[in-house]
């Protein structure tokens, strides 16, 4: 964790010395806004290859694990439908009732 992070910082420090050597050098380089785009597409290379480290690390779930996590959130969602459903109904009634 500490080696990743000491590489985005030393990443992150490389571009904000090329920002800053490209701001309007009077030494004949070309202009800031001539550069974005290539400076752009290094980021996001860079993004992209931070990304895929990142999910080297994850620890995926198993097949038998993804099937009992559906069935709680499958059976909970139908609980929580009929739940509603008994309260729409409960209040629709004494609603009408106060009403009428």
């Amino acid at each position: 964790m500490a080696v990743a992070e000491a590489s985005r910082v030393e990443k992150v420090e490389k571009v904000e010395k090329r920002e800053k050597e490209q701001s309007g050098t009077p030494s004949g380089g070309p202009p800031s806004w001539i550069t974005w785009v290539p400076r752009k597409i290094e980021e996001l290379k860079a993004f992209f290859v931070e990304v895929r480290s990142e999910l080297k690390k994850v620890t995926w779930p198993g097949k038998t694990e993804v099937q009992a996590t559906t069935v709680v959130v499958i059976i909970t969602t139908v609980v929580f439908g009929f739940y509603l459903y008994g309260m729409d109904l409960g209040l629709s009634w004494l609603l009408s009732f106060i009403l009428k």
